[in-house]
């Protein structure tokens, strides 16, 4: 898909996960015919206005988009208070939430459920790699500077993934995505580590002037873009 094409009015919707429920904000282009699908989820922050942003962008790039909202209403600006709430997030919980957007996609007439894709940022970003480890459903992944996950968790990754990192963040660092970048080539997975010189975590945030790159972000959503093309469109 290339180019800006019109998107509809985003709202929060619900949908099951593990016998109970979940929220999020869904997003779908205007047009007629079946879309892929991208999840986009959120920081450590929870579901803010940056991360529906984000998922309208996604919309008008031609995919219906659903921001899954793991800390169940709570947002913050808060540091100390985002890392509580990223803490007393359960593992399980939450993939069985992002486990559960993925078959609420399925459901929907305009979504081709074949052509699933997920980002995410920071916590996100930790989320979307451990998604395209856990479920055959997504098709393919772009985590932003997210942790890596463990070897074993790592071999069973069914999807090309797009690692997007940066030079000097102090959290996930240069070691790490070297580490992941050699762990793709030993167990045989189709993926890229792409990392930006001279910026740091959250880069791509551009609600956070002390750490926002216009430059790098330009770029990255560029490559994340012509990478879900690529997977979830230009299949044949």
């Amino acid at each position: 898909m290339e180019g800006i094409i019109m998107a509809g009015k985003g709202s929060i919707v619900e949908f099951m996960c593990d016998g109970g429920y979940a929220a999020g904000y869904l997003i779908e282009p205007v047009g007629d015919g079946k879309y892929a699908a991208i999840i986009v989820i959120h920081e450590w922050w929870g579901l803010n206005e940056h991360i529906k942003n984000v998922a309208n962008r996604f919309a008008e790039s031609g995919y219906v988009t659903l921001a899954p909202d793991l800390y169940a209403g709570n947002v913050t600006k808060d540091a100390d208070e985002a890392g509580r709430l990223m803490s007393n997030l359960d593992r399980g919980y939450a993939l069985g939430v992002l486990n559960g957007a993925i078959e609420y996609l399925k459901t929907l007439e305009r979504v081709d459920e074949v052509r699933i894709g997920v980002t995410g940022f920071c916590m996100g970003g930790t989320y979307a790699l451990a998604l395209a480890c856990d479920s055959e459903g997504i098709k393919a992944a772009a985590p932003f500077y997210g942790d890596v996950v463990s070897d074993d968790e790592l071999k069973k990754l069914s999807s090309p993934i797009l690692f997007i990192g940066a030079e000097n963040d102090f959290w996930i660092t240069m070691d790490k995505m070297s580490g992941l970048r050699a762990k793709l080539v030993e167990f045989g997975k189709q993926g890229e580590v792409k990392i930006y010189s001279g910026v740091g975590h959250a880069f791509f945030n551009d609600t956070r002037s002390e750490v926002y790159s216009q430059e790098a972000s330009e770029d990255a959503w560029k490559r994340v873009t012509a990478f879900f093309a690529k997977y979830l469109y230009d299949l044949g």
